[in-house]
């Protein structure tokens, strides 16, 4: 006895291809287009040469490294 894939198996279904109309819906866009910008330019970055460095700028000038208690 073969066992065959499930879809080997199964009737192939008449797709049926209707037109937007026949179906009453309305595609027209609803949204507009303003404007498109180019996002703002950024300072160039800063090399550190070590990770303690690196560490201290973080705590100290960028303020993102807190003591946890």
């Amino acid at each position: 006895m073969l066992h065959y894939p499930i879809s080997w198996k199964q009737k192939k279904k008449e797709l049926t291809v209707k037109n937007v109309s026949e179906l009453g819906v309305d595609v027209n866009p609803r949204t507009e287009l303003l404007s498109v910008e180019l996002p703002p330019s950024r300072d160039a970055g800063i090399i550190v040469e070590s990770v303690d460095e690196l560490v201290d700028k973080l705590k100290n000038e960028a303020k993102v490294i807190g003591w946890v208690y």
